[in-house]
């Protein structure tokens, strides 16, 4: 991007926002797909308690104040490296796996503990989380639909706290926040497509979609990428999916082996 004269900070505060919707979007293009719903297209409207207008207002303000604090970010902590790891550079390509694998793990952490803390603690979940829920039927764009408050703790704090944990380069973290955001509107989309690879994981859109479910609020925590934290502390919930009768998925709790 030197031609344009842009650079890595900028492209990293950015680009990840154009890329949440870019991909939902590609989620809406393909229309209803009833036979891989989780939920009736219809229960969007009638089982939520938010208007689209009002979630598509919300994420945009959400997406301004994460480019304006990552870049404040990059102004303060500096860059971390030169760029991305060349693959011809063998120990500099894994040295950027390692990275990126530890601004996962960081994330994942720091995100387990707090969102288990916003379902837990009366208050905040009143008061905060709450208002994600509201969807409780989720779709792409309302992914990172919150509280102004919870928006700054998780998806701010978070991205600046895999960042400067990992070590990684302002360049690495156009990747890694682009993976995070594409895996964080897939969690949301409802939609249990055949080749999708996210859905191989145990932490899927099957997983966090139970969890919006009102039997599920207890469970399944863990986001954006893995649940291991919820195995390891008791909260992970096992489930079965299952074709309605009127077409599509549902979910069901299962007892762990």
């Amino acid at each position: 991007m030197a031609g344009f004269n842009i650079s890595d900070e900028v492209l990293s505060a950015v680009v990840p926002n154009i890329v949440y919707w870019i991909y939902s979007w590609m989620y809406l293009a393909l229309g209803t797909c009833p036979d891989y719903r989780l939920h009736p297209k219809e229960d969007q409207d009638t089982k939520n308690f938010v208007s689209k207008k009002a979630v598509i207002k919300n994420v945009l303000w959400q997406q301004l104040r994460q480019v304006v604090a990552f870049l404040l970010m990059y102004k303060v902590a500096g860059s971390n490296g030169d760029g991305a790891p060349s693959v011809a550079n063998m120990s500099s390509f894994l040295v950027g796996c390692r990275q990126f694998f530890v601004a996962m793990v960081a994330l994942d952490t720091y995100q387990y503990f707090l969102h288990r803390l916003m379902h837990q603690n009366k208050f905040l979940y009143r008061h905060l989380h709450s208002q994600h829920h509201r969807l409780v039927v989720p779709y792409t764009y309302g992914a990172i639909y919150n509280h102004p408050i919870e928006g700054f703790l998780f998806d701010i704090v978070g991205g600046i706290l895999s960042y400067v944990v990992s070590g990684m380069s302002p360049r690495m973290s156009i990747y890694f926040y682009c993976f995070a955001t594409i895996k964080n509107v897939d969690d949301h989309c409802g939609l249990l497509l055949p080749g999708n690879p996210w859905q191989f994981l145990s932490n899927s859109t099957a997983f966090h979609d139970f969890h919006h479910q009102h039997v599920g609020g207890k469970y399944n925590f863990s986001q954006p990428f893995f649940a291991f934290w919820d195995k390891l502390l008791g909260t992970y919930m096992p489930l079965s999916v299952e074709e309605r009768a009127d077409g599509g998925f549902q979910l069901k709790p299962r007892p762990a082996k």
